[in-house]
């Protein structure tokens, strides 16, 4: 088997799009001796960033894995987005880590996606480090951004090392616990005695160290108050349990790009973050047993049965599906028999691959605390949990946000739509947060995912894996009609053409009910005016042409039918000639029952930095909008919540982004259905009308 569990770290490097993750990760595994050059990202030739869509426009859209060893400890590195469209497939990477290495840009400090992404580390309770980059570009601040780690996450950061210069000067970092001066030249490092400039400052955040230490331990605390110094082993040690129990934030520095500061970072990282072992002892390996619905706990250990978690699904139109898991407790072996507890399947496990970005590397076995990836599972996806067949373990899954925006799509050839579908469910195995269905009510292919950029990587990818072209295009808005007013009407159908006639006749009363209400019948027919057999197929005719819509084509909702009155003919009357019956009344009903569109209504939370509160505020009003509340966040930031149509709401990604220069973020969920001002109502039923007439 690989590496004994305590030498283990498995580590998240998270932060905001654009922070430097890839590159700190390029970084990390050239000085760890895993790759012989630094990739850059200009030139597309990282490790984790290798997809034709995050070359071309140089993100990371994709979360991507990696290792190294480092002073004999394998670091599981898992490279994950920041951008607002692709961070839930950092939620779920957070679910098969035990640390992770949060970026904080020394010119751009907290922004609103790093925050979110911090309360999913809060969620699966993962031990942090902090690195604060790019301390090489003009106008950064170390000071600043300490600030703003503090505020944002209300926790206590306490710096290991401090900058040695600024901008174009930075050099190195003092280590405040060995207290002396690393510079870096060419990828190589030299010690040195602090200089005398920096001494007094390195003194201070040295004292604040040793007393963040001290407070963890009354016995310490003693030895700190009577003016005896900490050892370097105490220090150690209390830094170790304060980063492990989440006490305080313990915070390096550097610049991914000029590789300074990461060797610290490497040795942070097996100082500060725990092992498999040590994060099963603070937040034990919990899940349930299918069968028994009993809770069960494991050890990461290998003598335990197996439980390893899905964390991501790749797929390849060449490899096929390639599945990436956490080995949680006992042993996967290659070729052997596993049970997917998720889905009650049983699979067949054939290679098992570390991965280094796109490079496979076989291996016989994963142990605890491994993340590796086996390829062609049948029946298993993203978020799934494999087991021992004879104790099965489920651990709770990851739960998705809701897709926030939707587009409908068609392919550019005629009759490619079954490839289309085929292709796209595919995608959906790779990606959770996508959704596709086929619209009954408007005949579209609707495609939702977390943004339109987050569509627009989908289409590119399904052209390039799957050769299928796609057109986007706005979707249709479900509308719907109601009725405002109650009214009375018959519905007569008289046919008589030689032989058996046809013969209905019906009066129904309709009147509005509340908001949500949906649709209700009622039968008050005495005396056997309509015989029993003929009601449904009154009911019936009235729901269909409910389906069908009054005056633009869209389906009726919140109404009560109430069938009263009516007669039939011995041998004419039937079925049928009921059910078109019905439907005349409430067409004839309607005429008085001032029938009018509803649109649907979205609840919308928008986060904001300060500065740009005015301005998405005036936005949303000019959208119909009606604000509901702003509550103040940390980091500078404002949450707005509002009502707002959806029609307005359908490109609000890039408006947003122009709006807070990319640094605001929003969620959206479905609320309920209101009228729409009548001179907007006409354009839509006029629009309606002109669509129809085209088909």
């Amino acid at each position: 088997m690989g590496f004994d569990v305590e030498k283990i770290r498995d580590i998240a490097v998270i932060a905001h799009g654009g922070a430097g993750k890839t590159s700190l990760v390029e970084a990390m595994l050239y000085d760890a001796g895993a790759t012989d050059r630094m990739g850059r990202i200009e030139d597309g030739s990282t490790v984790t960033d290798f997809e034709a869509e995050e070359i071309n426009r140089k993100i990371t859209i994709s979360s991507a894995p990696a290792f190294c060893d480092w002073k004999g400890c394998r670091l599981n590195i898992i490279d994950t987005p920041g951008y607002i469209n692709f961070i839930e497939d950092t939620k779920c990477c957070l679910s098969a880590v035990d640390g992770a290495v949060v970026i904080v840009s020394a010119l751009s400090g907290v922004k609103a996606e790093t925050e979110k992404i911090w309360q999913f580390a809060c969620k699966y309770e993962i031990p942090r480090v902090v690195f604060i980059n790019k301390l090489d570009r003009e106008n950064a601040n170390f000071s600043m951004a300490l600030d703003e780690i503090e505020q944002a996450y209300g926790s206590s950061p306490v710096p290991l090392n401090i900058p040695i210069g600024s901008e174009g000067g930075f050099t190195g970092v003092v280590d405040l616990i060995g207290m002396k001066a690393v510079t870096f030249q060419n990828g190589s490092l030299s010690e040195s005695d602090i200089p005398d400039e920096l001494k007094a400052e390195a003194d201070e955040y040295r004292k604040k160290l040793v007393e963040k230490i001290a407070e963890l331990d009354d016995e310490l605390l003693e030895k700190y108050l009577e003016g005896a110094e900490l050892t370097d082993e105490e220090i150690n040690k209390g830094i170790r349990e304060g980063s492990i129990t989440r006490r305080f934030i313990p915070v390096v520095c550097g610049s991914a790009v000029k590789n300074i500061g990461v060797h610290q970072l490497l040795d942070t990282i097996l100082l500060c973050l725990p092992s498999p072992a040590e994060k099963a002892g603070i937040t034990p390996i919990r899940g349930r047993n299918p069968k028994t619905g009993e809770e069960t706990v494991r050890k990461a250990d290998a003598a335990e049965p197996l439980s390893a978690r899905v964390f991501k699904t790749i797929a390849d139109p060449f490899a096929g599906k390639l599945t990436l898991f956490r080995v949680f407790s006992g042993v996967l072996k290659a070729d052997s028999n596993v049970y997917n507890a998720t889905r009650d399947k049983k699979e067949k496990i054939g290679n098992i691959f570390y991965l280094l970005g796109k490079k496979h590397v076989p291996v016989k076995e994963a142990g605890p605390g491994e993340i590796a990836a086996v390829a062609k599972l049948k029946e298993t996806q993203t978020g799934d949990t494999i087991s021992d067949p004879a104790n099965p373990l489920v651990f709770e899954p990851v739960r998705f946000s809701d897709p926030m925006i939707s587009y409908a799509i068609e392919p550019r050839s005629r009759g490619d739509e079954e490839k289309v579908s085929t292709s796209l469910h595919k995608m959906l195995e790779e990606d959770p947060t996508l959704k596709f269905h086929r619209d009954t009510e408007t005949k579209e292919m609707i495609l939702a995912g977390m943004g339109q950029v987050h569509l627009e990587v989908t289409l590119e990818r399904l052209k390039r894996k799957f050769g299928v072209d796609v057109l986007m295009k706005t979707p249709k808005i479900p509308y719907r009609e109601t009725i405002k007013a109650s009214s009375s009407a018959q519905g007569k159908y008289k046919k008589q053409s030689g032989g058996r006639g046809q013969y209905g006749d019906c009066w129904i009363k309709i009147e509005p009910l509340p908001r949500g209400s949906g649709f209700e019948f009622e039968d008050k027919i005495v005396g056997g005016v309509i015989p029993r057999q003929y009601i449904p197929a009154v009911e019936k005719g009235i729901l269909e042409t409910m389906q069908r819509g009054l005056i633009a084509g869209y389906p009726v909702v919140d109404i009560k039918a109430t069938l009263y009155d009516g007669s039939y003919h011995s041998v004419d009357s039937s079925e049928m000639a009921f059910k078109i019956a019905g439907s005349m009344a409430l067409k004839n009903a309607a005429a008085n029952a001032k029938v009018v569109l509803l649109e649907p209504i979205v609840k919308v939370e928008v986060i904001t930095p300060d500065e740009f509160l005015g301005n998405v505020i005036g936005d949303l009003n000019s959208k119909r909008g009606k604000v509901q509340g702003v509550e103040p966040q940390a980091g500078g930031n404002q949450k707005i919540t509002a009502l707002v149509p959806m029609a307005e709401m359908l490109t609000y990604a890039n408006q947003l982004n122009s709006l807070t220069s990319g640094r605001g973020i929003y969620t959206m969920e479905a609320s309920h259905y209101e009228e729409v001002p009548s001179h907007l109502a006409q354009k839509i039923i006029a629009e309606k009308a002109e669509s129809i007439k085209e088909e």
